[in-house]
């Protein structure tokens, strides 16, 4: 079935995978994944994969497929039916026989296309297949799954509503362009069932050192992984906190309470001199400075944890000049208890800093002095030029997202001639490969201070990002990032730190103190009190949040239209009103005033509920054309977003939840599946028989910040009730989705009142560390 592009067929692929390895019992760790705490021995294993029946050419010449001509396979796995008998295929596209041996399709495809699985990416991998995949949700494999793609060069992430929507042709194209380059083994089925043969037979495949105290111990560490709960965490011992760090999974313990004395740190690592800056007694950072004063040790090759961390371990070895300063900054999360969704138009909103923060060390070096990572120092070289500024980055904790570990880029590809280039430039510059979009948050940082203050970078900059707050969970893990970042960069090359929701909690919120501000458009009004029997706390959803996502898009730029039209709306009525020679004694207090100020609304939430009901949400439709609003009002007059020609947009819904945010709850159509359950669980727990003769315990919940998946806020009494309640709704929800939600209870210092360290290593400890890279 050949039409359309003449250069692309695409092979629909409709047979169900034969063999489920769903099901495997043995304890395995497949190339890529890090085993649970309570498994830290366990045995690598080669990906397993189906073999090929036919080579690649005998498939394409049954297909009937020239060499020349590109192949995208569709492969959703499972018991996938496809396209019925009597379906119309589109143009180019070729329904597969349902006998068809799905594996030598893969091998004979040139990229496939899909949800991402063991057995998708598995065979990606082994037949060296680019793989556009979607993401799934509550799917415990996906981080490690993503972690191997991104690793082996093999994967290209897809937004799903550009797969249903058909717009693939940038991601086939950046997939095809890919050169995946797994060598590994693909005999896994054979090597875990002769592991299980030996093991039944009485062989023992565990190593000597594994005594039974050793196996309590990471029993425990695993119970505690598990539950996590609230009320119930406040006796975990230090060595559970110290276990964590020890795998690299978190910055510092998820459970630890800052105000807490078992948790806090009362000295820092001995190899640093701290020449400014105080700990201010935060077990996170004391952690944190502890990972920085072990980059330069030998890792022991006999140490399965150091394989875990082998990449990231190693670009962070060569970032740092140990003769020289380090500059450390620490930002918190958020968690948003009211006004959030509103921010962009000018509401009052409450914001907690969250325990969960984000550490950056930055250095200054002189460039004869970085230490080039082989491609960048390759660059230079092709370049015919001496060392210039370089930018280095290593973000820990790549293996959650679907990102590369590490960033570099000559300073002066930031210049457009003798100026720093725009934001625009910027934007492309940083979206050429989806794995490298996060460097954007870090390195666009010192864009800012070029174009707004005017610094130049003579320097090479090398930075180590850590951070403990959760991507995608709508508590600003981007936001900590950016002012960590800032703090540090700021601090090291300005002298003092630069001074909006997001990053003004982050920067200058404080612990158990919620910060009020006006974004209008980002007026402090200051820090409330916390009544000391009101307790907050979050719980994720497992939907994966994004405030660039169409959702939180299209509502927002659903309430520009809505203040356009209402401004316009307003001018009509100025205008019948001068010209029948109304005055403003003729109106009472809805007079010309108020219309005049209509008329030049800056903000939504400055409109009020009684203005806007009564002259102009009948004048307001509930959907509206984007094509048809740019014709009548030229722009929404919103600068960061763009109106999509095509598409209907909500106005009323979007218009109105701004302006009623803080007088009560509307739906705008920034919900998900799992935040509305949670609230649901919420409410389900206010009204049962228990808590009401316990007089109520749990007082509500709300979405958190964009909304459309992340977090939800919860409000309730500070007793432990309360506390046994949020576990109670966590064990629900994963009974309900498989998911078991991450709980967000406590609260740090924002950046400002952390400050920044400025660390140096002890000569001594310096001399003793075993170089890595003599």
């Amino acid at each position: 079935m050949a039409a359309g592009h003449h250069h692309r067929s695409i092979v629909w692929q409709v047979t169900a995978i034969a063999e489920d390895y769903s099901h495997c019992e043995f304890l395995i760790r497949l190339p890529g994944y890090c085993p649970m705490p309570a498994f830290r021995d366990a045995i690598d294993v080669p990906l397993v994969v189906r073999r090929l029946h036919k080579p690649r050419e005998e498939v394409r010449r049954e297909l009937g497929i020239s060499e020349d001509v590109k192949i995208v396979i569709l492969n959703f796995g499972g018991q996938v039916c496809g396209a019925s008998e009597s379906m119309d295929l589109p143009p180019n596209f070729v329904k597969l026989a349902k006998d068809t041996y799905t594996p030598d399709v893969i091998a004979a495809s040139d990229c496939m296309l899909g949800k991402i699985g063991y057995g998708t990416v598995s065979e990606a991998l082994a037949f060296r297949i680019p793989f556009v995949f979607v993401r799934r949700d509550y799917f415990n494999e996906e981080p490690f799954l993503r972690n191997m793609l991104e690793f082996y060069q093999a994967g290209v992430e897809m937004i799903r509503r550009d797969l249903l929507t058909g717009h693939w042709s940038p991601y086939l194209e950046r997939a095809i362009s890919l050169k995946p380059c797994y060598e590994g083994g693909i005999n896994g089925g054979e090597v875990a069932a002769r592991i299980l043969q030996d093991t039944a037979s009485g062989k023992n495949y565990t190593s000597d050192k594994l005594s039974g105290a050793r196996r309590l111990r990471d029993a425990i560490v695993l119970g505690y992984q598990l539950q996590r709960v609230p009320g119930r965490d406040l006796s975990i011992p230090d060595w559970y906190a110290n276990a964590e760090n020890e795998l690299g999974l978190r910055t510092g313990s998820p459970t630890a309470e800052i105000n807490d004395n078992s948790f806090l740190v009362h000295s820092y690592p001995e190899d640093f001199e701290i020449l400014h800056g105080d700990v201010l007694g935060l077990s996170d950072t004391g952690s944190f400075l502890k990972s920085l004063s072990e980059l330069d040790v030998v890792p022991d090759s006999g140490k399965s944890t150091e394989k875990r961390q082998i990449r990231e371990r190693k670009a962070a070895g060569r970032l740092f000049n140990w003769e020289e300063d380090i500059i450390v900054a620490r930002a918190p999360g958020r968690l948003d208890v009211m006004g959030g969704i509103a921010d962009y138009s000018g509401s009052l909103v409450l914001q907690m800093p969250t325990r969960e923060a984000c550490h950056v060390a930055v250095q200054k070096i002189h460039p004869t002095k970085q230490k080039l990572w082989k491609h960048a120092q390759a660059r230079q070289n092709a370049k015919g030029q001496g060392p210039t500024p370089v930018l280095q980055i290593v973000s820990y904790g790549s293996e959650l997202s679907n990102r590369g570990p590490t960033f570099d880029m000559d300073l002066s590809d930031f210049m457009d001639g003798e100026q720093p280039m725009s934001y625009e430039k910027a934007r492309s510059y940083f979206a050429q490969d989806p794995s490298q979009r996060w460097a954007a948050y870090i390195a666009g940082t010192i864009l800012v201070l070029m174009k707004e203050l005017g610094i130049r970078f003579e320097n090479s900059i090398s930075m180590l990002v850590s951070s403990a707050v959760p991507e995608g969970k709508g508590v600003s893990s981007s936001a900590s990032v950016e002012v960590a970042t800032m703090s540090a960069i700021a601090a090291a090359h300005v002298g003092a730190p630069c001074g909006v929701m997001d990053q003004m909690t982050s920067a200058c919120g404080e612990a158990n103190k919620l910060l009020a501000m006006v974004c209008q458009p980002a007026e402090v009004l200051g820090l409330v009190d916390i009544p000391s029997y009101v307790r907050f706390w979050g719980i994720d959803s497992g939907i994966r949040h994004s405030v660039g996502g169409a959702d939180y898009g299209s509502v927002r730029i659903g309430a520009f239209m809505g203040r356009k039209i209402i401004k316009s709306v307003a001018s009509d009525l100025l205008s019948q009103s001068c010209a029948n020679g109304v005055t403003s004694d003729d109106l009472e207090e809805d007079g010309i005033e108020l219309l005049e100020t209509e008329a030049s609304l800056d903000y939504l939430c400055n409109l009020s509920p009684h203005r806007y009901e009564a002259l102009y949400v009948k004048r307001l439709p509930e959907t509206m054309l984007g094509e048809t609003f740019l014709e009548k009002y030229t722009d929404h007059s919103d600068p960061v977003t763009v109106i999509d020609k095509k598409r209907n947009y909500g106005l009323r819904a979007a218009t109105r939840h701004p302006i009623y945010e803080n007088f009560e709850s509307s739906a705008c159509g920034l919900g998900s599946d799992g935040t509305d359950r949670l609230v649901q669980l919420v409410q389900e727990m206010q009204h049962s028989k228990i808590s009401r003769s316990a007089e109520g315990t749990l007082y509500g919940a709300k979405i958190t910040g964009g909304g459309s998946g992340g977090t939800v806020c919860v409000v309730g009494r500070n007793c432990l009730r309360s506390s046994e309640q949020i576990l109670q709704i966590q064990k629900k929800y994963k009974g309900a989705t498989g998911y078991l939600p991450i709980i967000f209870e406590g609260s740090s210092p924002g950046a400002g009142k952390f400050g920044h360290l400025r660390i140096r290593r002890r000569a001594a400890c310096s001399q003793s560390k075993s170089d890595l890279f003599p």
